[in-house]
Parts: C-alpha cells; sequence; structure tokens
C-alpha cells in the first residue's frame, strides 16, 4: 500500500465520493458480471481450497519425477496443481 499521505485535492475528492449515494454512481461503463464469470472468481492468496488428506499408490517413477521437478514446493502441491489443471481443462470441455 502505498504509506504516502494524500493531496488536499485527494482528500477532497475523497470526501465528496463518501458523500455520494450507490444510486448516485455511473455504472454505464461498467459491464455486469455473468454468473459463470462469478462462479469463477476468487482472490488469489484469499481463496484458500480445503486441503483433505488421502493415502494413494503412485507408481514410482511418476513420484520420483515430481519430486525432481517441484521446484522447491512439496511434491505434494506439485502433483495437486496439475490434477487441478486437469480437472479444469476437462470442467472447461463439458461446459
Amino acid at each position: 500500500m502505498n504509506s504516502k499521505p494524500f493531496s488536499p485535492e485527494e482528500l477532497e475528492q475523497l470526501a465528496k465520493l463518501r458523500a455520494m449515494h450507490d444510486e448516485d454512481i455511473d455504472l454505464s461503463d461498467i459491464p455486469e458480471l455473468t454468473e459463470e464469470q462469478l462462479s469463477r472468481g476468487f482472490r488469489p492468496g484469499l481463496h484458500r481450497p480445503i486441503k483433505m488428506p488421502v493415502t494413494i499408490r503412485l507408481d514410482a517413477d511418476v513420484v520420483g519425477w515430481f519430486k525432481e521437478h517441484a521446484g522447491g514446493k512439496p511434491y505434494q502441491t506439485e502433483i495437486n496443481r496439475v490434477l487441478r489443471q486437469h480437472v479444469a481443462k476437462h470442467e472447461k470441455k463439458r461446459a
């Protein structure tokens, strides 16, 4: 965030905005979001899917590959990322 104090002009603009009623704000240049956009939207860093511990048997070479290519992250995180991409790709095809 910007820690620089607001100028007198900026403070005046903020005061005018604060005094406005919602119905007085012109939204004509902002398209409404569709239900699909709303269903896919999330803010990175704030959205944290619930993690579910599972036991799964994978081929040793597959686990080894993910361990080598995890880029410094836990290999399980990389497996989850790849699975999430796969799910998203197939969900997109169904839509």
